[in-house]
């Protein structure tokens, strides 16, 4: 299949990784920011392949991981309300909230159906006009423009029965959010080839000249990771920092501008909560006042403050870096996908579920997670 097969090419793989070996000279922490990125690095055994000196850790690029508490918490509420019907990826389901998931309330009774994209819930809004449907929109840039397309499409067809949950969070502050955290420690980043392909690179100039670091733009499969991995620890031997982009079939430095002025139409920034970290500035989106109509929170006029996170699940320490999943005293015991205390484990792009579910694809000095999974 073109522009996949060729990037998961193991002779190309091969030669990629001799060259990392043949660079680097000394240890160097590189994150990926993407939790797609991470599921790719572990199940594929890159982790295992890399020379030791490059230490991977795993940011706070999972949309459904990062989703605050009282959030979820909300869901729940709406989903429990009568005449509602809440709509949703399937990710956010098994999410815990304070008092329990989206997909317990569906056991209980409440009409909680898993969708493929927003556009459906206006079709769902459609055929039940005596019933109100909501959409949780999660997600970094890269889902924002069909949440805000959905909203301009519900205006246009004068549905009042529709609204959206919004959970929308943005990469560059987290990224100076895990720069400014004293325990963190990274030397450079991959970027995340999708969020990218919405909203450029541009954007973060201003991070690799304050922080000093390499930003490299990367893809998905096995080749674009290895080839991003090598981008930026050239730069590191080279005491260079600057923003480069590995995945060009994908992404322009300005990016896709009309998507960008959907979600502008609809969309502000404002300042966000982080599940597992705390209120990043200026790092999310809000529906605009002029669209406070699809606004779930507004029209349901809902208020439910914050809850107390389970102290025994340690998403923020792995997010920024600072330890990796099976570091954390919980993980695989207390903490596995069918009993998760936070969603770092149950997402498809969670770095606990990944270290859970692909471990035989890593080293075993980095962990022995055959005794773990005995002992859940």
């Amino acid at each position: 299949m073109k522009y996949l097969n060729e990037f998961r090419n193991s002779e190309i793989a091969k030669n990629i990784l001799n060259e990392i070996k043949k660079t680097v000279t000394r240890p160097w922490t590189i994150m990926e920011v993407c939790g797609g990125q991470t599921h790719s690095l572990v199940k594929n055994g890159i982790l295992d392949m890399l020379p030791k000196e490059i230490a991977m850790v795993h940011g706070p690029g999972c949309p459904v991981c990062v989703t605050p508490l009282h959030l979820i918490d909300k869901a729940v509420y709406l989903a429990e309300k009568e005449g509602v019907i809440m709509c949703s990826f399937g990710d956010m389901l098994r999410v815990p909230g304070s008092r329990k998931s989206l997909l317990e309330a569906k056991a209980g009774g409440a009409d909680v159906r898993i969708l493929y994209s927003p556009l459906e819930a206006i079709r769902i809004a459609q055929q039940n006009p005596d019933r109100e449907v909501v959409f949780f929109a999660v997600g970094f840039e890269t889902t924002a423009p069909a949440n805000a397309l959905a909203v301009l499409h519900a205006k246009k067809l004068g549905l009042k029965n529709f609204s959206l949950l919004v959970s929308h969070v943005l990469v560059p502050p987290a990224i100076e959010n895990v720069m400014e955290d004293v325990d963190s420690h990274i030397d450079a980043f991959l970027l995340a080839g999708h969020v990218c392909s919405i909203m450029g690179y541009w954007e973060y100039y201003p991070l690799a000249e304050k922080f000093k670091i390499p930003l490299i733009v990367t893809g998905f499969e096995p080749i674009d990771l290895l080839q991003g991995i090598l981008m930026a620890v050239k730069q590191l031997e080279e005491g260079r920092y600057e923003v480069e982009n590995q995945y060009t079939r994908a992404v322009t430095e300005e990016g896709n501008i009309p998507a960008q002025e959907i979600i502008f139409e609809v969309f502000e920034v404002t300042d966000q909560v982080w599940r597992g970290m705390e209120l990043i500035p200026n790092s999310g989106y809000k529906i605009k006042d002029k669209y406070a109509d699809f606004d779930a929170v507004k029209k349901f006029k809902v208020d439910i403050q914050e809850a107390e996170e389970n102290q025994k699940c340690l998403a923020g320490e792995i997010m920024k870096g600072i330890i990796k999943p099976y570091q954390c005293p919980a993980f695989g015991k207390e903490c596995t996908p069918e009993n998760p205390l936070g969603a770092p484990m149950v997402s498809s792009e969670g770095a606990c579920a990944a270290y859970y579910h692909f471990s035989d694809m890593l080293r075993p000095e980095m962990l022995d997670l055959n005794k773990i999974k005995s002992k859940s």
